[in-house]
């Protein structure tokens, strides 16, 4: 499985930073992790860089991470995941939203809650719920239904 991420700014908080390295870590023997990290900037500045991203991405279905996007039980996530033939691109923009061209490229908005998050909060529930999807893909322990 290959996945890539394109997250709009830098994780400040070095506990949460260890904490997204440490699941994609966990991730590896399920799936092939590219992260691309975009400067923070003004949201249409980002949706550029984050388009641009996408440009070279055509083949990849692409899930971008918005409050108006389906909800998943992990279980469903994981098969929503599974059904990829392709190599999938998640996208978290900065924290006051995504351009609305990124949205429109999207084969699937995606909603972590009817919470809102923090994006660096978001990042570290994408690289959890990643690890647990594949996980359960996998048949692995660590979800408990």
């Amino acid at each position: 499985m290959l996945i890539k991420l394109v997250l709009v700014g830098r994780l400040k908080d070095r506990a949460m930073q260890a904490r997204c390295d440490e699941f994609a870590k966990w991730l590896s023997p399920y799936a092939k992790l590219e992260v691309v990290e975009l400067p923070d900037s003004t949201v249409a500045k980002e949706g550029l860089a984050i388009l641009k991203s996408l440009g070279r991405e055509r083949n990849a279905a692409v899930v971008v991470l918005s409050e108006e996007g389906r909800e998943f039980t992990s279980v469903q996530f994981a098969e929503k995941l599974g059904s990829y033939d392709r190599k999938i691109v998640f996208v978290i923009g900065g924290p006051y939203g995504l351009a609305p061209e990124v949205k429109q490229r999207a084969d699937l908005l995606w909603s972590l809650s009817k919470l809102t998050f923090t994006h660096e909060l978001a990042r570290l529930l994408l690289f959890e719920q990643l690890f647990r999807a594949t996980n359960i893909l996998h048949g692995g322990s660590y979800h408990n239904p």
